[in-house]
């Protein structure tokens, strides 16, 4: 029952994680006057839905909700970024054993750890994967999409620290800190 019970919340957790990331690409993108790349404030989102609900949900929400981004907004999706995108998904997601901020608990150490971590999760993705298959798949000339992997690098890091951080320690505030409650005799 338990198994079920956790297949039907990631279940949910990524419907409305791939409805919540669609709605902040389209409508929250600032623009950043490299073509095709915005501020990203759905990455801060992403964030949290990988603290709490792990690497399925968080990969899932956002490969289908940039996905549906990209076909609304181009006619048909990036793939390479779509791709790129579920994997940043999925490696938040991979820190919310190490967050564990189900218990209310969340310290400077974990933010600071989470920040770096993220910086390099998005360099990894950014700098290096979309880049590199946008010129294998696409044929994409080097400088353009490098310059446009950079951006959003810089761009999806510094909405993370702060959009992201800001709903952590938000999230964890509502959160009953783990051994603070004691039984009355």
């Amino acid at each position: 029952m338990q198994k079920q019970s956790s297949s039907i919340r990631t279940v949910v957790a990524t419907g409305i994680g791939a409805a919540v990331i669609f709605v902040l690409m389209k409508f929250v993108a600032i623009p950043t006057g490299v073509p095709n790349t915005q501020v990203n404030v759905a990455m801060g989102f992403l964030a949290l839905l990988g603290a709490i609900f792990g690497p399925v949900a968080a990969g899932l929400a956002v490969f289908i909700g940039h996905a549906l981004n990209d076909f609304v907004t181009y006619g048909s999706p990036w793939w390479t970024w779509v791709i790129v995108d579920g994997l940043i998904g999925f490696a938040f997601g991979l820190a919310h054993k190490r967050l564990n901020i189900q218990n209310g608990k969340l310290g400077t150490a974990k933010l600071v750890w989470f920040n770096i971590y993220q910086i390099v999760v998005n360099f990894i993705g950014w700098v290096l994967l979309a880049p590199t298959g946008d010129i294998i798949i696409y044929h994409e000339p080097a400088n353009k999409v490098f310059i446009q992997g950079i951006v959003t690098w810089i761009t999806d890091s510094i909405s993370v620290a702060i959009i992201g951080t800001i709903l952590l320690v938000l999230y964890a505030r509502t959160r009953t800190k783990g051994g603070s409650l004691t039984k009355e005799r």
